[in-house]
């Protein structure tokens, strides 16, 4: 790194605390995979890293290290070799992280289908065995009954299969009872920094085949709001939320041929200038009126689903006390969200976010908000809530499931 360049760190990573063989280290999670997979720091510099968020230089540094070390002498030398090593495993925000990034964006975007990102990690590789896995996952609930009026939409979860199946057979268990040729999945982008939106003309590939994009469509819903765009669809690279609802969409509609329009949510609060619905709407506004026409295609059948997770809480999302102390209060607010959302109540839904400040984490909201904009007249139903909690780091997930009939 040049010596005069203030070091930043990767704001994109994520990191979990791990223990091995008695030590105290730290997972490092890199969704664009540049870092080396599995990698783990040692907390010391773990805490070291942290410390780069561009204010501090190499002088400010090497005092910061010898007050967290009582006081002992840290050359400028020992500084800079620990830069040197967090650049090289590209952790930090760097040029040469940069030219990678710039590489894998390029060799991304120039491409006309988007090839699963998930198969043979979070589902089987194999068309033949990815089936009889999701057959296995609808069988966990009871089939759902013949609904009272057509289905508008589905919410379903994107949290792993091994963890979500219940939802997931509650929320596809219906789909039996529609045959939609065009699917809009609203998704969670949770790598989505810039834009409140990010769309992809491209095709989706899994082990069950390609699902072709509506690429018109896409087009002219990127350009009834450019401001609010993504600057490109790298973000759909690696994002899950979209690909776990494809599989079901595919394995189950498999006699029936469908086209999809995938969007990806960004976060509102750092997306919004103030927090709320009025501003969403004028901001998102053109982009939402012309998503909703979708919906009164009479030439087409259209189905949304929204692929959404709730409460994030814990020390792993940024608690200082264990999920299970926060359970009452996220539970809670988890439930008023449904009821506003499968009310189709959008000031309630965006005002019980706005008293807790978001502060459960719901990484759903923004694809539920989106959601509530577009729907025509019709009735919510939640079908199933769970909360999973993951002992190692004492933090928990929350999600649901839900189905709108007109």
């Amino acid at each position: 790194m040049d010596r005069g360049e203030l070091p930043v760190f990767r704001y994109d990573l994520q990191f979990f605390p791990v223990q091995h063989q008695g030590q105290q280290l730290i997972l490092v999670q890199d969704p664009l995979g540049l870092a080396r997979q599995g990698l783990a720091l040692p907390l010391s510099l773990y805490r070291f890293m942290i410390l780069l968020d561009g204010t501090r230089s190499v002088k400010d540094l090497q005092m910061e290290m010898m007050r967290q070390q009582g006081g002992l002498l840290v050359g400028e030398t020992e500084i800079q070799r620990l830069l040197s090593h967090l650049n090289d495993a590209f952790l930090l925000n760097s040029e040469a992280f940069q030219k990678a990034k710039a590489g894998l964006v390029s060799a991304f975007t120039s491409q006309r289908v988007r090839p699963a990102a998930h198969a043979g990690e979070s589902y089987p590789e194999a068309s033949a065995q990815l089936r009889q896995r999701l057959d296995d996952i609808l069988k966990s609930r009871p089939p759902g009954s013949g609904p009272e009026g057509s289905i508008k939409a589905l919410v379903a979860p994107h949290i792993d299969l091994s963890v979500g199946y219940k939802a997931y057979a509650s929320t596809y268990g219906l789909l039996k009872h529609t045959r939609p040729t065009r699917v809009i999945v609203l998704g969670t982008g949770h790598q989505l920094q810039e834009g409140l939106f990010s769309l992809t003309e491209k095709d989706f590939e899994t082990p069950l085949g390609v699902t072709p994009t509506e690429g018109n469509r896409v087009n002219d819903l990127r350009k009834s709001a450019p401001d609010i765009m993504a600057p490109d669809d790298f973000v759909h690279r690696s994002e899950h939320s979209i690909e776990f609802q494809l599989i079901f969409l595919q394995h189950l509609l498999k006699e029936t041929p469908f086209t999809l329009i995938p969007i990806l949510c960004g976060n509102l609060q750092a997306g919004l200038p103030e927090y709320n619905r009025g501003t969403y709407l004028q901001k998102a506004g053109p982009f939402l009126n012309k998503l909703r026409e979708l919906l009164h295609d009479g030439e087409r059948e259209t189905l949304v689903v929204a692929g959404v997770d709730l409460s994030h809480t814990g020390p792993k999302f940024g608690h200082e006390i264990p999920a299970s102390h926060l359970e009452s209060r996220f539970h809670a607010h988890d439930t008023t969200l449904m009821e506003h959302l499968c009310r189709l109540d959008a000031d309630g839904f965006w005002q019980e976010s706005g008293r807790v400040y978001d502060q459960f984490n719901v990484c759903g909201f923004s694809a539920l908000a989106c959601l509530l904009e577009i729907l025509p007249r019709c009735r919510g139903e939640m079908r199933y809530y769970e909360i999973w909690h993951e002992e190692p780091t004492q933090s928990a997930v929350s999600f649901a499931s839900a189905v709108f009939r007109d």
